[in-house]
Order: structure tokens, then sequence, then C-alpha cells
């Protein structure tokens, strides 16, 4: 079998997620480091691994990629613990990947990034607002669904519980308070418990091209403070 590459861009947590499952699959790969805000992943040929742009890219053999963590995680799960093999739990399980996908990345994952990184203050406040009311939909959500499960499939630990892992416990960052949510809460705890999981989480901080669109602002700032806004230098 062809060495796995893995695109990666070590404060994602979606590619998080394909780290994750890679160790508890004891799958060697090479990891490949892209610099999101620096450009790396809008060159012509990262496009062409994915027309988005973006992490993780899993290369399965020589020109052969894979993009999107949750397809990514289902495409290694693939006979595994971590992907039952009956049919409506399969179907549960990619249920729940795609509402990881729809309500939990792009509304907690997006407001943990704004927040983390101080762009918060520059987003319009109605975006905001409905970030939040999303993340706030999701987690009551997953609340209601593990208030008498210990996961979100079959009551083991699946490709959907490191999905929804990856930005959910993270969600704090954000501003949610996991008082509201008890029964999140103890799941992340157990997720928390599985044996090797790899719970380092990169700050943006160890990326400086990551507050690039705050440096840019502050420094137009300090440049019309500095020479007034009539200056012709």
């Amino acid at each position: 079998m062809p060495t796995l590459k893995l695109y990666d861009y070590l404060p994602s947590q979606n590619a998080w997620k394909i780290r994750v499952l890679l160790a508890q699959l004891g799958l060697p790969y090479q990891q490949v480091l892209v610099s999101i805000f620096e450009g790396q992943g809008q060159t012509p040929e990262f496009l062409a691994m994915k027309s988005s742009g973006g992490v993780p890219v899993l290369e399965i053999a020589p020109g052969e990629y894979l993009a999107e963590s949750n397809a990514i995680l289902a495409y290694l799960a693939e006979g595994s613990r971590y992907l039952s093999m009956d049919r409506l739990q399969r179907a549960r399980t990619f249920a729940w990947l795609f509402f990881e996908s729809e309500m939990v990345e792009p509304n907690i994952g997006s407001l943990r990034f704004w927040t983390l990184t101080d762009k918060l203050a520059k987003r319009d406040p109605a975006l905001i607002a409905m970030k939040r009311a999303g993340g706030t939909r999701a987690l009551a959500s997953m609340q209601r669904h593990l208030q008498d499960r210990k996961f979100f499939v079959d009551e083991r630990c699946s490709i959907a519980d490191i999905s929804l892992y990856a930005y959910t416990h993270l969600a704090a960052d954000a501003g949610f308070d996991f008082a509201v949510y008890p029964a999140v809460d103890a799941w992340i705890k157990r997720v928390r418990e599985q044996p090797g999981l790899d719970e380092r989480v990169y700050p943006y901080s160890i990326d400086p091209h990551s507050f690039k669109e705050l440096r840019e602002r502050l420094f137009r700032a300090r440049r019309m403070y500095v020479i007034g806004p009539d200056s012709r230098r």
C-alpha cells in the first residue's frame, strides 16, 4: 500500500480529525504542512487537489487525492471499528457527519476562529448573531441526543464522535457555556478518555500569518494617525 500523505495545517481542527483517526488506526503517513494564510492553498497545484483550497487533503496514492475531512474519515474508517458494518448504523453515522459539516464547524468553528484571531469585531453583527444561533441549535440538538446515550452511534466511539468532538469540545473558546449542555460535557469527557487520543490543540498564534487581516488593519490605523487622512505621501 502506498504511503498516505496528509496535507495538513496544525491549527485546523478539521485536519486534527484525520491525524487522530490515522493514529487510532495505526496507519503511517507523511505529513505535508500547508501555510494556508500565505496562500499555499490557492496555488494551481493545490487547487488541483482540492478545488476550494484548504485542508485537509489526503493523497491515497500518487496523484490520487481525497478532500473534505468527513469524507476522509469515512474512507479511512472502512472496515474498522470506527464505522459500523450495519447498514442503518452506517447511515446514522453519515447523518451526524453531515450535521457536523452543516451545523458545528461553520458556526462554532467560525466563531472560535474569529475570536482567537481578533477578527470578531470586524465581522457583521448580524452574521455573528446568526452563527451564534446556529451554534446554539447545534449544541441543543447534541444535548437532546446524548441525554440517554454514551456516544452518537452504536454506543461506541466512531468517526461521528471524532468529527463532532473536533470543534465542539472547543466551543467555550467561542463563548458557549457547557453548563447549559451537561450531556454534551459528559460525552466530551468520554471521548477524551479514549485510549491514545491526541488532545493537542495547536493555537492559531503559532502561525503569524493567521493574524494578517488584523495586522493590516492596525497598520492602516497607525498610518492614518501618523500621517493624517489628507497626506499625499
